[in-house]
């Protein structure tokens, strides 16, 4: 009866261990899936809390001059430009401009092809000039120093972008910026027949943006 007694118990047990187990495995599944959904969250909680902005072609410009005996000034048709943040730091800034080489307009048939040539832009090997911000410096309450790669000719150099900005916190504004390089660093030597042109070369850049949504970025004060 003993030995019958203990087998019992002992059935008793394992059965009832079973269900025991099962309802721990069932508590589990709602919190991993908890889990998932809090993780799931929470970063996108993070990126609703940095500024996105988009920067909208209308009246924005990325145009460039050179002194010469004969006026050489130009704009740059075909461009793209984004403006990142991965704060509310504005010196969290990441600025990239991507430019058609090829886009170059000057008004004059003569001059777009001998920019466009192996001698100055070499379109066909580098279609792309580039600039990827490294750094962001607040130099005044709307003025900012932004260094950055950039890249013409297939030639990467680091620059800096003078930008003034017209607002602060506001949905929409715009950026002013120059850059200026000197053009024989990215081979650019040759001369154009004819025509007395300098080294320095300046690049003009306005943008035009609108915050899409998050809160604006903090300045400096």
């Amino acid at each position: 009866m003993n030995l019958n007694g203990l087998t019992e118990r002992e059935n008793w047990f394992r059965i009832g261990y079973k269900p025991d187990l099962a309802r721990v495995r069932t508590h589990k599944v709602p919190m991993a899936i908890l889990w998932l959904v809090v993780s799931c969250i929470f970063p996108l909680e993070s990126r609703a809390q940095v500024p996105t902005y988009e920067v909208t072609p209308e009246a924005s410009s990325i145009k460039f001059g050179v002194d010469s005996s004969v006026s050489i000034k130009g704009t740059f048709e075909k461009w793209n430009a984004s403006i990142k943040f991965s704060s509310r730091d504005v010196r969290s800034a990441f600025l990239d401009l991507e430019i058609e080489a090829g886009s170059v307009n000057t008004g004059s048939h003569m001059k777009d092809n001998k920019l466009k040539g192996k001698d100055f832009f070499n379109v066909k090997e580098s279609p792309m000039i580039t600039f990827k911000s490294t750094k962001i410096v607040q130099t005044g309450p709307y003025t900012f120093d932004i260094e950055g790669n950039f890249t013409i000719r297939g030639v990467t150099k680091t620059e800096k972008l003078t930008l003034t900005s017209d607002s602060k916190g506001t949905p929409s504004g715009s950026l002013d910026g120059t850059m200026a390089f000197d053009r024989k660093d990215y081979g650019m030597t040759s001369g154009i027949p004819f025509i007395k042109i300098a080294n320095r070369v300046e690049v003009n850049v306005r943008l035009n943006w609108k915050q899409v949504s998050g809160p604006p970025p903090v300045f400096e004060q």
